[in-house]
């Protein structure tokens, strides 16, 4: 019978990234339809900048900030409640920088 290595010696897997993959087409799509012109090109540009964000932060707090950023263009009375308060623009500042990085890092103009 052959000597077999311990299971805790086997090398550890990869994580894996919990941003599901309708989360990742939704972005995709809104950020080709952002960035008009060149489909292809920006199609792996925008795939690539939802994975450099998904490097950058958990889906929870993703999930947070980016519907922080989205409350701040609701307009009129009722979207003040969701648009005005402290934290909305604390979180929505801190998706602006993530998504910029994201940007630079995959040549998105």
């Amino acid at each position: 019978m052959p000597i077999t290595a311990p299971a805790a010696a086997a090398p550890a897997a990869a994580p894996v990234s919990d941003f599901p993959t309708t989360t990742r087409v939704e972005y995709v799509l809104e950020c080709m339809q952002a960035h008009p012109g060149k489909n292809y090109e920006s199609f792996y540009k925008c795939s690539c900048a939802i994975d450099e964000i998904a490097k950058q932060t958990a889906f929870d707090e993703y999930a947070e900030i980016s519907t922080a950023s989205k409350y701040l263009r609701l307009g009129g009375e009722r979207g003040a409640e969701f648009r005005d308060p402290a934290q909305v623009k604390v979180m929505a500042k801190k998706y602006k920088e993530i998504e910029t990085r994201a940007a630079n890092a995959c040549f998105l103009k």
